[in-house]
């Protein structure tokens, strides 16, 4: 009787490497410090161990590709996410050496120093000092600018944050975030104050401020058209090198924080003043990263032809919001400067920040 014999059966044969990851030599191959990357000074910050190469990178670590991707295709950090390029993305180091412990450090320290400031003004009965027309002017458009602050905060930096090729990139917008969102948060909180302390305080003036007035339209287009940019750094440097220079600073630093003095009020300074600080931090990184770009080795020419362009597309729409603006100059009883000697002291800073990046003015700002 014949046996029947059964198929044989193929199993995947295994294939040994060289463990390739392992082969490779890294800049600390041969220290016993044992370091995976080489520090901007001599020995490596705290920021830059806890931060560097959190993100993976194929050209560092990955020898294999991306171990994740996209339905598309593309694999975890896509570095055409925008257009400007660099010969090495992990050359950046956020001046501010931010991290995860000084999100909370330092903005634990902006809302105590804040709510400390609100409640002594309660309990001094510092609001009884205010003009009725800089209590309007506060209702109305210091409230208004908080939904500018909540709008960049939430649909620009958060929104940017996860796109930056590097952790230390992406890090140092993950704490532009918060600064705003922040700061948007501070702002509500005031005018919760402000409608408890003033018996005819509209704390509902800042939404058809926002929605309605002529005067703000044009900066809700602008904000609104940054949420929609699809390339991280044009975001970034639209909003923190065009934007914030000719509208932010115009409006916070040249308009309230010169003239709130003028009208009674010693408290809303030190509020604002909180938001331009934190401007002022989130500036640094954004110098430093666009300084490298405009510096990089390979794709300097490129890197500077491309954010001119960005230049001379949003500096034109930012000054017409700028400009659209200027009847709130005289809306308050104390008139301490003019919108003209306001948006010349904004202009000079932005082309001040130009120069440094070897751009230059649009001619619509120059005329």
């Amino acid at each position: 009787m014949a046996t029947q014999q059964k198929s044989g059966r193929s199993f995947p044969k295994p294939e040994f490497t060289d463990a390739e990851a392992g082969a490779l030599e890294f800049p600390s191959s041969g220290s016993r410090s044992y370091n995976y990357f080489t520090p901007k000074k001599m020995r490596a910050t705290m920021y830059e161990d806890v931060t560097f190469d959190v993100q993976p990178d194929p050209e560092r670590h990955l020898s294999q590709g991306w171990i994740y991707g996209f339905a598309d295709g593309d694999g975890g950090y896509p570095k055409d996410w925008t257009a400007l390029k660099s010969a090495d993305w992990h050359r950046f180091r956020d001046p501010n050496e931010e991290w995860e412990q000084t999100i909370y450090r330092n903005n634990s320290n902006v809302v105590r120093q804040i709510q400390q400031n609100l409640a002594n003004a309660k309990q001094a009965g510092a609001y009884r000092g205010w003009s009725r027309g800089w209590t309007r002017f506060v209702e109305q458009h210091l409230g208004a600018w908080m939904h500018a602050e909540n709008g960049l905060g939430m649909h620009v930096f958060v929104a940017a944050q996860r796109s930056g090729p590097t952790n230390m990139i992406n890090n140092a917008i993950a704490v532009n975030s918060a600064h705003k969102l922040r700061y948007a948060q501070d702002l509500a909180l005031y005018n919760l104050d402000l409608s408890e302390s003033f018996d005819d305080f509209d704390g509902t003036a800042h939404r058809s401020a926002w929605h309605t007035d002529p005067v703000w339209q044009p900066v809700r287009e602008v904000v609104e058209n940054l949420t929609a940019i699809g390339d991280w750094a044009e975001a970034l440097f639209a909003t923190n090198v065009v934007f914030e220079s000719l509208v932010g600073v115009l409006f916070r630093s040249h308009l309230v924080m010169q003239i709130a003095a003028r009208n009674g009020d010693y408290v809303t300074p030190t509020l604002v003043g909180a938001g331009e600080n934190d401007y002022e931090r989130d500036l640094k990184y954004t110098r430093a990263l666009f300084t490298m770009l405009t510096q990089d080795p390979q794709h300097a020419p490129a890197n500077r032809q491309l954010l001119q362009s960005w230049v001379d597309k949003w500096a034109p729409l930012c000054r017409g919001a700028a400009h659209e603006l200027q009847p709130i100059w005289s809306q308050p009883q104390e008139k301490v400067v003019a919108f003209a000697d306001s948006w010349t002291a904004a202009r000079e800073g932005f082309a001040a920040l130009l120069g440094e990046l070897g751009l230059s003015e649009p001619k619509e700002l120059t005329e």
